[in-house]
């Protein structure tokens, strides 16, 4: 079953406003550093990452996602202050250059604080929350939207054999107990989004099932983030390297719109850009859905 319209709502602070019920939203990836799974070192240079996330408005992102410590399978912590170092100043010269939101992606709440300090306007936890427990008062007390992914363990060991006795069951759990938690700390129900955490503890078939499920999630009442580019899976299901998946990563894309995401999170923009649009089209029936 695939839903007919969007658990979505209106996301409204400052001078953002995301309405997420009209069409579904891009937020473009921005990785400074040198080791990310699929663009690592390539905006590892500010100039160069500033650049690259200007390139992306103009491809039609909604939001930019800047990220200073890779996140992939096995990887180690980054030290705080070498993150702090990557992200703030780009952070800082995009904030000059565009209006559109720039999130910050990081469980750390000093990187996120500096990061809010230096013009971003939304904070991507891949924790929950839960790694750092000063995170949810931070972002409660600044009043911005929170993107609250779900994770099994820690990107050091996410990918040791993860297994569940009931997936979609679990992963629902945890968001929904994750979204409590954040309201009862302080942070407004109305900004928080909600991430099913593909590749993030699952295993090749797991994030598939998700994807085909993603309608589920709709339960929660949560505006709902999906990022799939260029993951493993794609890869593992059609026999390709990371530089080869832009045809799967849009096949996912495509999919996890049709069934209820309302915001992607993507490498590649401009294609993302245009599968939404099509997407959207197909799901409203009319060429110009916006119209």
């Amino acid at each position: 079953m695939v839903p007919k319209e969007k658990s979505a709502k209106l996301l409204k602070w400052l001078n953002c406003s995301l309405d997420l019920a009209s069409r579904t939203f891009i937020m473009g990836i921005l990785n400074i550093t040198p080791d990310s799974f699929f663009d690592g070192g390539r905006h590892f240079r500010e100039n160069n990452a500033v650049e690259h996330g200007l390139r992306m408005v103009t491809e039609g992102a909604d939001i930019i996602d800047v990220g200073g410590e890779s996140t992939r399978p096995f990887s180690d912590p980054l030290p705080l202050s070498e993150e702090l170092r990557r992200v703030i100043p780009v952070i800082a010269a995009l904030s000059q250059e565009t209006d559109i939101p720039i999130s910050i992606d990081t469980y750390k709440s000093e990187v996120a604080g500096q990061a809010l300090e230096a013009g971003a306007k939304m904070v991507n936890d891949i924790s929950a929350l839960r790694f750092d427990p000063k995170m949810g008062p931070l972002v409660a007390e600044t009043g911005l939207p929170i993107v609250l992914m779900h994770i099994k363990g820690t990107p050091k060991n996410m990918q040791a054999k993860p297994t569940y006795k009931d997936l979609l069951g679990e992963i629902m759990g945890f968001l929904n107990k994750a979204v409590e938690q954040a309201v009862k700390i302080g942070i407004k129900r109305d900004l928080i989004i909600i991430d099913p955490g593909i590749g993030f503890g699952k295993s090749f078939n797991d994030n598939l099932k998700i994807i085909k499920n993603l309608y589920k999630f709709s339960s929660l009442g949560q505006p709902l983030l999906v990022g799939t580019s260029n993951k493993s899976f794609i890869g593992h299901v059609l026999d390709l390297t990371v530089e080869s998946r832009e045809t799967g990563t849009m096949a996912t894309v495509a999919a996890s719109v049709l069934n209820g995401a309302n915001i992607v999170r993507v490498h590649n923009v401009k294609a993302a850009k245009e599968t939404v649009t099509i997407i959207d089209a197909i799901k409203s029936g009319s060429s110009k859905p916006n119209a």
